[in-house]
């Protein structure tokens, strides 16, 4: 939980998808067995530093979809309402902005794709964090970024505080 005057973005890329199909289209593609690790990793993070999503919005593609679905069989105390937004699917981050200020829980999550979230990551906070994969934002990767705001709809580019960034790449 957050406290009054304080909204907290967990900010994901979905996990390493399968190409393995070249008939399935792009929105369609699953998750790869790595991508499936590095999901239920996150989510194990997530839990270990009290990072509870109470809202996850979600791009309407498999991959996003089953991200969310391994993130969430980590021991998560809080079972978030889940809004599937078909308008995150490869987002600009102006969209993804928009979206989010649809919001209605103090603590979210975002889950999208790249290009857009990348973009989107480095301009929510005041200061990007110094990683050096933070730019390209890897599959998998998640930021943590807190406002001191009252409500979703008062967010602007530049205001957030990054509390955490983290890479995890499923690999063995």
């Amino acid at each position: 939980m957050t406290p009054l005057g304080h909204r907290r973005l967990i900010l994901t890329r979905h996990a390493k998808s399968a190409w393995d199909d070249p008939t399935l289209a792009d929105h369609d593609r699953p998750l790869n067995a790595r991508g499936r690790r590095a999901a239920r990793e996150l989510g194990d993070w997530m839990a270990s530093r009290g990072y509870e999503p109470e809202e996850v919005l979600c791009s309407s593609s498999r991959r996003t979809q089953e991200t969310w679905a391994m993130v969430a069989g980590a021991p998560l105390e809080v079972r978030p309402l889940l809004r599937l937004e078909p308008g995150l699917y490869h987002a600009s981050p102006e969209k993804m902005l928009m979206i989010l200020k649809t919001a209605s829980h103090p603590t979210v999550m975002m889950l999208g794709h790249n290009p857009g979230i990348a973009e989107f990551a480095a301009m929510l906070p005041a200061r990007v964090p110094l990683d050096p994969d933070f730019r390209r934002y890897p599959t998998a990767a998640t930021l943590v970024v807190d406002f001191q705001v009252d409500n979703w709809s008062q967010i602007a580019p530049g205001l957030g505080s990054v509390m955490d960034f983290v890479r995890i790449d499923g690999r063995d």
